[in-house]
């Protein structure tokens, strides 16, 4: 992950490193200096370098101080021995920093090159929106009624909307949002994130914004005993658990991989292993039988790829950071269920369906 930019003579001076301990330095996107893992490093590096201007030798060095949790990197680079700039960036820096990306190289016609550049050109058309909209509609039509399904896309754009409205929050520009039939929806953006927290809080406002809709659904459905509140609270509902799955791409499998990821110890990822075990107990002592089985399926998934967390170019979560996310998921994981639980207990059978799925 890139931890540093600065201007050093007129061009870029990069640093980029990774939790597994390895450091590269670039000056003008060229590998000038690079510090293999090491344990026994510490947290203090230098990286030196020398460069020629005409028959001169300029001596280069740049001494940085690197902590993860909490992160903050305070750095010095010298020339010739004479301070060039000095100071320090924390979490927030890196969350708003643009990383350097190489550019593609030019490549020949090929039949492939020229499909993906259409996809692209299409991607980024207003008409593939409204075609898909259109699908995801008619779809839904099929499966209900079309005006439940004009109820539906709209919790599915209010979901996305949370994703949308975190995006933002981070500075990153989006392409909207796009709905796929039978899939749900996806919001998008051109800019990549930097940090771990970046990606759980952009994670779970999709589904956070569903929970607070399907609360607006009961009440309105408690104040007006309409039955066409309950059945969209529920549905919606359901939905947004079904994001918060701990399985990748979805919502749910981001949040819980940022926060196993973001544990330095074995005993961290012990430890999110037996709470995930303890909401598999506990998924099947409330004969939520599909729920704790993907519960185990994502679980396994995050284990399995654990050991590679420190080659990932992502900031990891401080130990703030890893509390409040399992708190904030745990507690809206508990809001969605209570919404299906109340609302299959009114007996009617359309509002049980829910329940009886995660049941199977």
């Amino acid at each position: 992950m890139e931890l540093l930019s600065i201007d050093f003579l007129g061009k870029p001076l990069r640093l980029e490193a990774s939790m597994a301990g390895w450091q590269q330095l670039f000056w003008n996107n060229q590998l000038v200096s690079q510090l293999d893992a090491d344990a026994e490093r510490g947290r203090d590096s230098v990286h030196e370098f020398k460069l020629l201007n005409g028959e001169d030798e300029l001596h280069c060095k740049l001494e940085a101080s690197l902590d993860w949790q909490p992160f903050l990197i305070e750095y010095r680079a010298t020339l010739n021995d004479q301070l060039v700039e000095q100071g320090s960036r924390n979490s927030k820096d890196i969350e708003r920093q643009i990383p350097f990306q190489p550019p593609v190289p030019e490549r020949r016609f090929s039949l492939v090159g020229l499909v993906s550049l259409g996809f692209k050109a299409l991607k980024s058309a207003k008409l593939i929106k409204v075609v898909l909209a259109s699908a995801s509609l008619a779809a839904y039509s099929w499966l209900f009624s079309f005006q439940f399904a004009l109820s539906l896309l709209a919790c599915l754009i209010f979901h996305e909307y949370g994703h949308v409205k975190a995006m933002k929050y981070f500075g990153m520009k989006t392409k909207g949002i796009y709905l796929v039939p039978f899939l749900g929806g996806l919001a998008l953006s051109d800019e990549k994130i930097n940090t771990r927290w970046q990606d759980v809080v952009i994670s779970i406002m999709g589904p956070m914004f569903g929970f607070v809709l399907s609360l607006l659904l009961t009440v309105a459905y408690l104040v007006t005993g309409e039955m066409f509140f309950a059945g969209l609270a529920v549905f919606n509902a359901f939905l947004n658990l079904f994001n918060l799955l701990p399985i990748l791409p979805l919502d749910g499998g981001h949040v819980l991989k940022s926060i196993s990821f973001s544990m330095n110890s074995v005993a961290g990822i012990v430890l999110c292993t037996l709470a995930a075990l303890g909401g598999v107990a506990l998924s099947y002592s409330l004969g939520l039988t599909l729920f704790g089985f993907l519960l185990v399926m994502g679980t396994l998934e995050i284990v399995f790829e654990w050991r590679g967390r420190h080659y990932s170019h992502l900031l990891p979560l401080d130990r703030y950071g890893q509390i409040v996310s399992a708190v904030w998921y745990i507690a809206l994981v508990t809001g969605l269920i209570g919404i299906i639980w109340y609302f299959a207990g009114t007996g009617d059978q359309l509002l049980q369906l829910p329940l009886m799925i995660l049941g199977t």
